[in-house]
């Protein structure tokens, strides 16, 4: 059974984005105000699960490193049996739900069992920092193409910066949950010719009311990661494309109260209703 877009699907695996309401898409808000059973990740947070009517059931499935509140199977269980019920399922994920969110898996479990689904991207963290920070992931003639890296092996082994792909500077590098893996990204960076100067960019909650920005360099690296708190989501940019000022967050724009889209009637968070003539 492939992916539909049909509102008739069973289970809709919906992208939460870097964590800001108003970087959700419209068809997320939809889909989260359309549902009858929310399971969502711990990396979602609370401004956006506010966005889902009162007498929805929320679920919380999230996973930490380390801290894992229900197994991987238990969720793709959950979801077979909660979508066999006739629940209006919405799969809610941190960032993109294809990025490094395990969509495969529950995928997998929905089409053995025969339940239609479909996938509403959401904006992932490499997007949302480099907006933050004003910088391109690509930059003509210096970073040529982009490249998304978990810093987390499922397996317990060492991660390999140079298996990795890391060591190009010509390539931008987006590693996600750089944490325990910032040790061995500085030490092999460094042991395959990079500069203990060469500049790595550390954003934390992304996109998010309380980010953080840290411009560093590679000698430091793992300091500099280590000096965030434990909770922060952490994404790691390297390469030639990141080098540079990062600039001051922009003033928000005033906006009408009233916007006009070709959806249908709907509430958006901090505007009026919208009528649709």
């Amino acid at each position: 059974m492939s992916a539909i877009r049909r509102r008739e699907a069973q289970v809709s695996f919906v992208g939460a984005g870097p964590g800001d309401p108003e970087l959700l898409t419209i068809r997320a808000l939809q889909r989260l105000q359309s549902a009858r059973v929310v399971l969502h990740d711990a990396l979602v947070p609370r401004e956006i699960l506010g966005l889902v009517p009162p007498d929805v059931r929320l679920i919380s499935v999230g996973k930490r490193a380390g801290r894992h509140s229900m197994p991987q199977d238990r969720i793709n269980t959950l979801l077979v049996r909660l979508a066999r019920r006739g629940h209006r399922l919405v799969r809610l994920k941190g960032g993109d739900p294809a990025i490094f969110g395990r969509l495969a898996e529950e995928v997998s479990a929905l089409k053995e069992a025969g339940v239609s689904y479909e996938v509403v991207p959401g904006i992932t963290a490499a997007s949302a920092a480099a907006a933050a920070t004003g910088i391109s992931l690509t930059l003509r003639g210096k970073a040529r193409r982009v490249q998304f890296v978990t810093g987390h092996a499922e397996d317990g082994s060492d991660f390999d910066p140079v298996a990795s792909g890391l060591c190009d500077p010509h390539v931008t590098s987006a590693i996600y949950m750089a944490r325990k893996a910032a040790p061995k990204i500085q030490a092999g960076l460094l042991s395959a010719g990079w500069s203990g100067e060469a500049q790595a960019l550390i954003v934390g909650n992304a996109g998010r009311a309380d980010e953080v920005q840290i411009r560093t360099r590679l000698d430091a690296l793992s300091r500099s990661l280590a000096a965030l708190p434990r909770e922060t989501a952490v994404i790691l940019l390297l390469g030639a494309a990141i080098r540079g000022e990062t600039r001051e967050r922009a003033k928000p724009l005033n906006v009408p109260t009233a916007v006009h889209c070709p959806f249908e009637n709907m509430t958006v968070p901090g505007r009026s209703r919208v009528k649709i003539p």
